[in-house]
């Protein structure tokens, strides 16, 4: 497993000075970033080939939030590429190696040209070693979407919610959805399925339903499109 070591950072927490999902969330991205980046299949390298890593799908359970300066190691490792997809695990562990919270993920590789899957080249064969994948338990991919959603306040996408794809990130999808979990709502488990890109300025129409152990938010555009699914859990009974 690829790891890194940190320290968590005020700027990360909630204000129970515990770490915020979103962090946890960028924690997983920064560190498959870094990995790729060290084997020097990173961002320049994906331009100069015209490819995008587009995440397909979280799945990210949570055991415990670390407080405010706690030791952590974030970790990820590949176990397994065909076609044009990836498939990528991603843990965060306390000093004494107790994980904090394990995540899967699946992702598609595109052509920055023509917006159509790619397989994946030998050189990213080659230079991400698979691994055996973590002991967790496995949802699927695709998520059921509750009847009697409640449409809300439409959204724009700004500046802020784009990465260098110019595209909105993974997280800040899953940080719109959080807004409309109910007050106090303690997540154990997230998961996310993506099915469309969303870009500046676009508007994004949110639907929520809120069930006893979950609430589930579709984020999609005006014409009816589903951009995200957006599934949270809590512990039963919590």
């Amino acid at each position: 497993m690829y790891t890194f070591e940190s320290r968590i950072r005020y700027s990360e927490t909630d204000s129970d000075g515990k770490l915020a999902m979103a962090s946890l969330i960028n924690y997983f991205q920064d560190c498959s970033t870094f990995q790729s980046e060290d084997l020097g299949l990173g961002v320049e390298c994906l331009q100069e080939a015209h490819l995008v890593w587009v995440l397909s799908s979280w799945q990210i359970v949570v055991e415990r939030y670390p407080r405010l300066c706690e030791r952590v190691t974030v970790g990820t490792l590949p176990y397994d590429m065909k076609g044009f997809l990836g498939y990528r695990n991603f843990a965060m562990l306390d000093e004494a190696g107790n994980y904090i919270a394990k995540a899967n993920s699946l992702w598609s590789l595109l052509d920055t040209d023509t917006g159509k899957p790619r397989a994946v080249p030998r050189n990213m064969l080659e230079g991400y070693r698979l691994e055996e994948r973590l002991e967790m338990d496995y949802a699927p991919r695709r998520i059921a979407v509750p009847a009697g959603g409640e449409a809300r306040a439409p959204l724009v996408v700004k500046a802020h919610h784009l990465d260098t794809n110019h595209h909105v990130n993974n997280q800040q999808f899953i940080q719109m959805a959080m807004e409309y979990l109910p007050d106090g709502f303690p997540i154990k488990q997230v998961r996310a399925e993506y099915k469309k890109q969303a870009f500046l300025d676009e508007v994004l129409i949110p639907t929520v339903a809120v069930e006893d152990e979950s609430v589930v938010v579709v984020l999609g555009e005006e014409t009816g499109k589903t951009c995200t699914i957006v599934e949270f859990m809590r512990e039963p009974g919590a």
